[in-house]
């Protein structure tokens, strides 16, 4: 069967380390949720050729769309086209394209290090976006977006426009009662409709108004309604505190 969704690898040993927090996961997460593309993974890794190259190609296993983030600068530590590269099987060639943008940017300033911008797994394609001089670099559906969060934000952008997802539709009850008081419910309505995400998560913040946060979730506006309406006649009465 042929792999769907998104897996994601995020590059960089500052994000390991704790000097950068990382924060185009998380916005990643959010947009792909939005779009209606399901995120399968998203792994965290070094600056390192050899784990770079064994996270994408576990990545390419798991789904069709894989995105990177990091490592695609003019510096020594940035290798991720290379490791790219190596786990699709592809050489690493220079782009005309690419030198051509490269040299516009850089005026007299052109240096072999502002060259390697212009590097790319053989086989890939730029796609281009108004406001960013620097195009997107994807091979094969992999795309290699820069760790940078602002310019991150920007670039997927351009890559979602060209994506189609289905939409999910999200329901939340937030219980007064704490897990094993309920557990029989979700068991019961999560058994019966098999396409409905049923999800539990209890909270042990005594600020909180609930115990216990339940998400309901489906493709089918329909199935979550009747989930939740299921849910809501077999929970036991004034345990649930609110919906949304």
């Amino acid at each position: 069967m042929e792999p769907t969704g998104a897996a994601a690898v995020i590059i960089g040993n500052e994000v390991l380390t704790a000097k950068v927090v990382d924060a185009n996961g998380p916005h990643l997460i959010r947009r792909l949720r939005e779009v209606g593309v399901p995120l399968r993974s998203l792994e965290i890794v070094p600056d390192e050729v050899d784990v770079i190259v064994e996270a994408v190609a576990r990545a390419r296993l798991r789904a069709k769309y894989v995105f990177t983030s990091g490592g695609i600068g003019p510096t020594h530590d940035d290798v991720t086209v290379r490791a790219v590269a190596l786990a699709m099987g592809r050489k690493v060639v220079r782009l005309p394209e690419m030198v051509e943008l490269v040299r516009t940017k850089a005026m007299d300033s052109l240096t072999d290090e502002a060259l390697r911008l212009a590097d790319a797994p053989e086989g890939a394609v730029l796609i281009h976006q108004p406001g960013i001089w620097y195009p997107v670099l994807t091979v094969e559906d992999v795309f290699m977006l820069p760790g940078v969060p602002q310019l991150f934000r920007m670039q997927l952008e351009s890559v979602l426009a060209r994506m189609q997802g289905t939409p999910v539709h999200l329901r939340v009850l937030y219980l007064g009662l704490g897990e094993s008081a309920v557990a029989a419910v979700l068991d019961r309505v999560a058994l019966d409709m098999p396409h409905v995400a049923i999800g539990s998560y209890p909270m042990f913040d005594p600020a909180l108004d609930y115990l216990v946060k339940v998400t309901v979730e489906s493709v089918e506006k329909a199935a979550v309604e009747d989930a939740v309406a299921r849910l809501q006649t077999g929970l036991p009465a004034g345990s649930v505190v609110r919906t949304e």
